[in-house]
């Protein structure tokens, strides 16, 4: 696999990661964590959030088994109200394709990184590389430092 910004962060930064190539498409956090045969738990996506107020908007970074609570993310971040965005406006915002987005591509880039406090129950996680078919395990502790990252309780099941 060819080195990536992502993975050249990580190596700058002295950060221990793996990395795990996957099929070149969009994958599910389901089926992520079916090929690489970890817990679900453990396999954490990034939905782009948007805020009804002026601002940059927000990477809310949950496991792959929970949605993020708008209610609970707008109440830890101050805000009134909060929304999903759509898959069309995520891509426009951050540049990357969905099933790509990653919180460690858009370092620097001034969005707000939110994690589901259940990442702290783990040592590391598995989060996109910032392209299809490229998934990285890091620790949480580095991941929450390089995205300057707050940790609250964000994921829900609402099956």
């Amino acid at each position: 696999m060819d080195k990536n910004n992502v993975t050249r962060l990580l190596e700058q930064r002295k950060i221990s990661y793996e990395v795990y190539e996957l099929p070149e498409e969009k994958l599910g956090a389901e089926k992520t964590a079916e090929l690489l045969n970890v817990p679900l738990a453990i396999v954490f996506k990034t939905i782009v959030i948007a805020r009804l107020e002026r601002g940059k908007p927000i990477l809310a970074v949950v496991p792959g088994s929970v949605d993020v609570d708008l209610k609970a993310l707008a109440k830890v971040l101050g805000e009134k109200k909060v929304k999903t965005t759509t898959q069309r406006e995520a891509e426009s915002l951050t540049g990357l394709q969905a099933g790509g987005i990653s919180p460690l591509a858009l370092i620097n880039r001034g969005f707000q990184v939110v994690i589901d406090s259940s990442a702290q129950n783990f040592d590391e996680i598995h989060v996109s590389g910032g392209q299809w078919g490229l998934n990285i395990r890091l620790p949480v502790a580095d991941l929450a430092k390089l995205t300057n990252a707050r940790f609250a309780e964000i994921g829900r099941n609402f099956g």
